[in-house]
């Protein structure tokens, strides 16, 4: 019996092939300081497409395509979204939205070297973060290692699904984006 259990606790606790697969996806995340990305984000059956260029430690910012013309940004402290065609002007402290984690590398690393990933259609791997009352889905494709995608809920509570493509690794950017914009 005892052999039975010891033989159970190695298959289930040690599995070479999501070793080798976690320590992949964070070699991949350390090279990475600049990742841009088309995206098409899902909020309450609500679809929106852009563009955004994350700049790690907790720079981001977000052009959505679409006649309303939002933009985010994020200069690592604060969280403006501004919807040009309006004029209308949110800010939020970053550490109160679900982006203070996503776009905290070494927090990602943290958490991804702790958990097991789950295998999604054979093609992506996720990993499940609850952190501060908060549950965070981080998508990754199964054969390059690199973030496809999260899943949060908004700063209104509303599911929110992000899938990115088209991505670029440490291109050059200009630093100016990362200015949070004003109401005028």
């Amino acid at each position: 019996m005892l052999r039975f259990l010891m033989i159970f606790l190695v298959l289930n606790f040690y599995n070479p092939s999501f070793s080798s697969t976690k320590e992949k996806i964070i070699s991949q995340m350390k090279l990475t300081d600049i990742l841009s990305f088309n995206f098409t984000q899902t909020v309450n059956e609500k679809v929106e497409n852009g563009s955004c260029i994350i700049k790690y430690p907790k720079k981001i910012f977000c052009s959505y395509y679409g006649s309303n013309k939002k933009i985010i940004v994020s200069n690592g402290k604060s969280l403006v979204i501004k919807i040009k065609n309006s004029g209308n002007y949110y800010i939020y402290p970053l550490n109160k939205t679900p982006l203070d984690l996503l776009l905290d590398k070494e927090y990602l690393i943290s958490k991804i070297s702790t958990l097991k990933p789950r295998i999604i259609d054979n093609q992506f791997l996720t990993f499940k973060i609850f952190e501060n009352n908060n549950e965070i889905n981080i998508f990754f494709d199964k054969k390059y290692f690199n973030l496809v995608g999260w899943q949060t809920e908004d700063i209104y509570q509303n599911l929110s699904i992000t899938f990115i493509s088209s991505i670029k690794i440490n291109e050059k950017i200009d630093d100016k984006i990362f200015i949070l914009p004003t109401n005028d």
